[in-house]
Order: structure tokens, then sequence, then C-alpha cells
């Protein structure tokens, strides 16, 4: 597909491996995407990356969209300058480091080139919008589009506004993410750490607590997940699972309502992570997964989330035929 040929353009600043990401999910839909980062040499290796990763995908069977590898390839290209980069971009995903200031400062730099009609998206995965928007003249066209580690696999992405944002731009925002495969959800308002962090933070408090006071292991209490919880979890959401494990939720919180809430009496405070719990913890993720097999147990990961990824593309397909 020739450049003239692509539905329009998308800016992506940032080359790291969250950039990546979103420059082949949004080249799999057809778009045309321009890579940007201060450092040119970062671009030259995240293209490469990139070229190698679509390949891969495409041997593999997982690769997304109707396009060929060679096609999406040919869609991506990088720049050395953030006008060329946003200007006349229809979406803008901003993907540099958690940091606010830095934040701050590329917004004001982009908005000074882009349309009126340019959406301004962070994959920012804490900082609420409003913080790095505050001060800027086109702070109604940005939002937060924070995606789920790895995108390309794990579609989720939220959709946050600050109280300034237009309407019109998480509508188009939402439009744009539905249309290249992701799974957008709207956040009403800003919650710190927006929603799936916080859902993570209450699973990663209670299995942190229930490690280091010796009541189960490591190994043990990642098993409950893979094994039990997000096996239900990979198909459908914890309140569809209070609904389907009972005849409906009324139903499910007459039998369970007062279990629950003795149990989550018991859970106290957040745990303090640091001193010998934390010793404890690194020690125990040190034997299962030594610090020099963290790629190969990532990739591990990303392998059997493709997979579980295509699964559950099929099973989509299937309803909609059905």
């Amino acid at each position: 597909m020739a450049e003239s040929e692509s539905k329009g353009k998308i800016g992506i600043v940032g080359s790291g491996l969250i950039g990546k990401s979103w420059a082949m999910i949004f080249a799999s839909a057809g778009y045309n995407v321009v890579i940007y980062d201060i450092l040119p040499s970062q671009v030259k290796d995240a293209l490469a990356s990139v070229k190698t990763q679509l390949k891969d995908l495409n041997k593999s069977g997982m690769l997304r969209g109707s396009l060929s590898a060679d096609e999406q390839v040919s869609l991506i290209s990088g720049c050395s300058n953030l006008h060329d980069t946003v200007k006349d971009a229809i979406y803008v995903q901003e993907c540099v480091p958690e940091n606010l200031e830095l934040k701050e400062q590329v917004f004001k730099d982009m908005e000074a080139f882009v349309d009126d009609d340019t959406i301004l998206a962070s994959s920012t995965s804490c900082i609420a919008p409003s913080k790095f928007t505050k001060d800027l003249q086109r702070r109604s066209q940005c939002l937060v589009a924070h995606p789920t580690n790895p995108p390309y696999h794990a579609p989720l992405v939220e959709v946050v506004p600050s109280e300034w944002t237009n309407p019109a731009f998480m509508d188009n925002a939402k439009k744009i993410l539905e249309e290249v495969g992701q799974v957008p959800v709207c956040i009403k308002q800003d919650s710190p750490g927006f929603v799936s962090n916080r859902v993570q933070y209450a699973i990663i408090n209670e299995c942190w607590r229930l490690v280091t006071e010796g009541v189960i292991s490591a190994e043990d209490i990642d098993k409950v997940m893979w094994a039990g919880l997000g096996m239900r979890y990979a198909f459908i959401g914890p309140l569809e699972v209070m609904h389907l494990n009972a005849e409906g939720m009324e139903n499910y919180i007459e039998r369970y309502g007062p279990t629950i809430e003795s149990v989550s009496s018991t859970f106290g405070p957040t745990p303090n992570y640091s001193g010998p719990g934390l010793a404890e913890m690194v020690r125990q993720m040190k034997e299962l997964i030594p610090l020099d097999k963290l790629a190969e147990q990532r990739k591990r990961r990303d392998d059997r989330l493709a997979a579980l990824a295509k699964l559950k593309q099929d099973f989509d397909k299937q309803d909609k035929s059905s």
C-alpha cells in the first residue's frame, strides 16, 4: 500500500517498546505511521525492530490486519524532528518516559505544530492528563490513551479526559482505537492510577501480604492467578463472574455478600514495600526467574498472549457469525 493510499497519518512520539507497539497497531489498520525520538539512532533501531517483529508475527500467524507484513512495514517511517512527525497527523500518541516535566514539555512542543482536529494522546499509566495539559492552548484536544502492556496482544486502552477535554475528541479517539483493533474504555473522571492500575494494585497488595506473612509462596500465589482466577478473567470480568456463579448478581450477593465483607475486613492497610518483606519477595522471585532469564521469560509471556489473542479473535468471529 503506497503512502498516498493510507487512511491518514499517525504520529508516534517516543520509540521505546510502547511506541513500537503503537506503530505496529496503527499500521496494521492501514495508517501511515511516523515515529520520532530525540535520538535519531533510537528511531533507526525502532524501525529495524518493528520490521523484524512484523515478519515474525507473520510467520507465526499472529499478524494483525488484512495487510501483509511488507505492506505494514512500508507504512512505518522514522523522522528526525517533531514538526514533521506531528504536522497533518489526525492522531498523535506520546510514548515518552513517565516524567511529568518531560510530558509537559513534549505536549507544549507538539501543540505548536498540529491542526485543530488532531487528537493528542498520552500513553501515561498514572499521571492525570490535567497535570501536563493545564497550560496548553490546545488542551481541549488532549487526553490519555493508556495501553495495557504488551499493547499488540493485550488490547485494552484506558481513554481518560481532563476536565477541559472536548468530548468530541474522546469519541474520535475511541473510534480510531476500535478501528485498529484495540478495546478502549472511557474513564468518566480522573482517578489516580485510572482504573486498570487501581484493580492491579489491589491484587498486588493482597498477594504481597499473603506471601510476606507466610501464608503462601510467591510461586503458588501466581498459580492462583494463572491456573485459577486468570483462566476465567481472560474471557469475562469479575462482575460477570459473580453474575454467572449464581442466579444473577442479586442472588450472588445474597449468598456470598456477608463472606466478602467478613474476609475483606481482614485485609489491613497497604503493605510496606520495603524492609524484610521486600528482601524475601526478591529472593523468591530471583529463584523462580533469575535476572538473566527475564528476556526469555518475557518472550514466553508474549508468545502465549499472542496465542490467546488469536484464540479470542476466533471466538469473536464465531459469536458474530452465530
